[in-house]
Parts: structure tokens; sequence; C-alpha cells
């Protein structure tokens, strides 16, 4: 085996996982305070994706106003979505739900390629170009600069949701919605708030894998990924969609690049049935007890 290759794979499987990460962690937000399974999310960050292509080549607006405004753009989708579509919907079926993310994915890829088509476009260049070394070991700079900058993301959103009153107003909402309201949070509001902090990680990270991928209005299929890393990790824990986004995202590269791409999605679905059957609450999930 050639073991710069598969190093230099490796490192880059771990880096794609880190934006996995990122996604995973919006998605596990919204479950984790609201128990709503967001289907939408891939959808979410597809629309993210084609704001920044609008601001940075439409308006040719410099990518470090472009950038912020396109992820603004995806957060206020989220809230505007959560207070339209899903507060509505709040204590009816979880089945009901989800079909509404179902359905709000159908709308936006629908959006999407009537605004901007149904061709595949590349983004603006708005990431260094110099080459990344670690010692002998080659890294694409786009890989390497995305996963810094997701990296550096992730650790904000856990020191605010360690720290912070919003924070601690998610967390003890996640832990008894019923006790949360007794101690006067705001439990609507946190709704809310864990749907805009959630498209806020979604339409980052969205951006940073289409700068990488390129960007279609089927773009947002990467929200299966992201499923399978979810339920790996666990629906409600935030370590296990940091672990499972790392370990997924090294399993896809290096199938894909030892084996061919067709056997990426195999490997992942293997490791998901295999969790599935072992640990079906995931790897650091809550296992729920319910009483007949």
């Amino acid at each position: 085996m050639d073991w710069l290759f598969f190093a230099e794979v490796s490192l880059a499987g771990l880096a794609t996982g880190g934006l996995y990460a990122l996604i995973a962690l919006g998605f596990v937000i919204i479950y984790k305070a609201t128990r709503v399974i967001n289907f939408a999310i891939g959808e979410i960050m597809m629309f993210a994706a084609y704001l920044f292509l609008s601001f940075a080549g439409g308006m040719q607006l410099p990518p470090l106003i472009a950038l912020p405004l396109a992820v603004l753009g995806g957060t206020i989708l989220g809230g505007v979505v959560e207070k339209v579509m899903i507060r509505p919907m709040l204590g009816e079926s979880p089945i009901s739900v989800v079909m509404v993310t179902i359905g709000l994915a159908s709308i936006l890829v629908g959006m999407a390629e009537i605004i901007w088509t149904a061709d595949p476009q590349l983004l603006p260049e708005f990431l260094p170009r110099d080459p990344v070394f670690l010692g002998e070991i080659y890294l694409a700079p786009k890989i390497a600069y995305g996963f810094l900058i997701g990296a550096t993301v992730l650790v904000l959103y856990l020191l605010y949701f360690r720290f912070s009153r919003g924070g601690v107003a998610l967390r003890a909402t996640a832990s008894d919605q019923a006790a949360a309201y007794s101690m006067g949070i705001n439990v609507r509001r946190v709704f809310n708030l864990a749907w805009v902090f959630g498209s806020l990680a979604a339409s980052l990270a969205g951006i940073l894998v289409s700068a990488t991928g390129g960007l279609s209005p089927q773009s947002g299929a990467i929200g299966l990924s992201v499923l399978v890393i979810v339920i790996v990790g666990g629906l409600d824990s935030i370590l296990g969609a940091l672990i499972a986004g790392l370990f997924v995202g090294w399993l896809e590269t290096v199938a894909g690049a030892f084996f061919g791409g067709e056997y990426r999605m195999l490997a992942t679905f293997s490791v998901l049935a295999l969790i599935l059957i072992i640990r079906p609450y995931g790897l650091f999930g809550t296992h729920e007890i319910e009483r007949l």
C-alpha cells in the first residue's frame, strides 16, 4: 500500500467529515430542542449556496460580503420556516411534521430550478489557493481551508452552548420542555432559535461544500449522508454528530479512492445498518424507555 497516498486520502476525508459534522450539528440542534427531524436541511444548504452564487457571481459583490449575506439568507429562511410552517404543527403527530419538511425540500428544489435553472454551476473562487502541506502530505486548499472555517464555527457553537444564556436555554429545553416552561424559559422562542442556529450551520457548510464539489438543485441530496451521520452518532447527541461526521467523511473518501465512487454510499449505509442492529439509538444517543 502507498501509505503517503493513504494519508492524503485520509486527511481529505477527515476534512470533508468536518463539514459533514457542521451540517449534522445543525440537524441535531433542531432535533434536540424541538424533536423535529428536518429532512430539508440539505435543501437549506443548497439555497444558501445559490444565494452566494447570486451575490458573488451575479451582483459581483466581494466574497467577504457575499458570504455572510448568503449565510444570513439561509439563516432567515430557517427562522421563517419554523415560524410559518413548523410552529402551527405543534401537537401534531411526528410523521406529519416530517412530511412538512419533505414538502419544503421539494419546494426549495423547484424554486432553485426556476430561479437558477437545473444546470450544474461553479461558485466564484473565494478560498485561498495556496497549496497546503503537512510534512510530505498534500491537502487540496479548498478542502483544507473549508475545514478550518468549519472547525472554527464548530468551536464557537460549542462555546456558545456551554457558556451563554441562550445556550443554557437550548440545553434546558432539550432536556425537559415542561421544566423549562416552569423556569420561565420562552420555549417557543427557543424553538425558533434552534432552527436559526441549525440553519446557520447548514448554510455555511453548504457554501463550503459547494465551493469544492459544484452546485446544482440536487446538491441537497447530501442531506442523506448527514441523516446517516446523525443516526449513527445519535439523533440528540452533539458529540455523536462530531465523531460520526468525521468518521463517515473519512470512510466515504477512502472507499471512493480505493474501490471506486460507486462504493462511497455502499460503505456509508453498511455502517448505518450495522449501527442500527447493534445500537438502535446511535453510538451516543439517548436510550429512551417508553411505558406501555
